[in-house]
């Protein structure tokens, strides 16, 4: 959503590519100083027109002096670079925080318990009625059973199989974003950037269940159908079917979250490697797109929406994410990145022209 997003790319958060580690205070509580970047033969460095370095080395008294960002607004160093002040993660700060990591686990669990309030329970219907929107009843079944003692029957309410699959989307967003957090992230969480990931994820979960609900928003209901290759019912051969949208964006969410994890698994055992120390990510599909975790979040984002509304929503989420990564998540990365590796950034760029689709953008 992604994240996620990286960090949740859907909030522009995510580690950047290279390896290195923040070296711990040597005993006197002063922090060692950095090498410094080489500048062109005009001294202006790459990142900055004006011939002004937006990277310092730290100071002897283990204070850290701070640089301008492209906005103009002063943004704090860490040993490994500058970070745009407006950016929820903290780059280059390799720590945990356990009540940002407590609340974002909380609340990022608490969304599929939500969203099967909505589309299992009553929420959903009750919510749209009371917004005068109709919406598509869940039946009740009744089911018998004989044994011996005699025949029983019972309420059954079986889930449809496309509430069933945006149910399972969210737990999936979930449980992958989760494990974002506890086995890739090194860098710290603050308590408000959990707080405002978690929100932003619920908040859309929440929209596409609502629209799968409506009788007049519901991929549920559109057409063509496609056939699914395994029966409903052996016994009458029922088969299953399900909507063209509701399929394609299935697919979609599948591709999109493989793209997403694997990306940010390959990074993972790239830092980790002591030999990469210093280097750019560039192996498998880094070497395609720049953000390539970013393009996954969008296309498993969209996908999601697809699922539930059908083609407009999806691609409302769709240009919304690729805004939301062009005009702020890969331009904070990007001013991280130059600060941080100078000329090595300069070159994946241009031998990595792609942004987040690789040979599309």
């Amino acid at each position: 959503m992604t994240s996620v997003e990286a960090f949740p790319p859907s909030m522009g958060l995510g580690s950047e590519h290279a390896n290195g580690s923040n070296k711990a205070a040597s005993a006197d509580g002063k922090l060692p100083s950095i090498d410094k970047i080489d500048s062109k033969p005009n001294g202006k460095h790459p990142a900055e027109p004006n011939g002004k370095s937006n990277i310092s080395s730290s100071e002897p008294n283990g204070s850290s002096k701070t640089s301008k960002s492209s906005s103009g607004k002063t943004a704090p160093f860490s040993a490994l670079g500058s970070r745009n002040p407006k950016d929820l993660i903290q780059r280059g700060i390799y720590k945990s925080n356990p009540l940002g990591t407590a609340t974002f686990i909380g609340l990022r669990a608490l969304d599929p318990l939500l969203q099967y309030k909505f589309l299992a329970g009553d929420w959903g219907t009750r919510l749209l009625s009371k917004l005068s929107i109709s919406s598509i009843p869940l039946y009740d079944y009744l089911a018998e059973t004989t044994t011996a003692a005699g025949t029983k029957s019972s309420i059954i309410r079986y889930l449809p199989l496309p509430r069933l699959l945006l149910l399972l989307m969210s737990a999936g967003s979930s449980l992958k974003q989760i494990y974002w957090l506890l086995g890739i992230s090194r860098e710290e969480l603050t308590p408000a950037a959990a707080v405002e990931v978690s929100v932003f994820n619920t908040v859309v979960n929440t929209l596409c269940s609502l629209l799968l609900l409506g009788t007049s928003t519901s991929a549920a209901l559109s057409t063509p159908r496609i056939t699914l290759p395994f029966s409903f019912n052996s016994a009458t051969g029922t088969s299953m079917s399900l909507p063209l949208p509701i399929a394609i964006g299935t697919i979609m969410y599948v591709t999109g979250m493989a793209i997403e994890t694997l990306s940010e698994r390959t990074r993972k055992k790239f830092k980790d490697d002591e030999a990469n120390k210093g280097k750019i990510c560039r192996e498998g599909l880094w070497n395609k797109a720049r953000h390539i975790n970013y393009g996954g979040y969008t296309l498993w984002r969209a996908g999601y929406a697809l699922a539930a509304g059908g083609w407009i929503p999806a691609l409302g989420v769709g240009a919304f994410q690729i805004w939301h990564f062009v005009s702020r998540s890969t331009v904070y990365m990007g001013e991280y990145m130059q600060s941080r590796y100078g000329e090595q950034w300069e070159k994946y760029k241009k031998e990595v022209p792609y942004l987040l689709i690789p040979g599309i953008y």
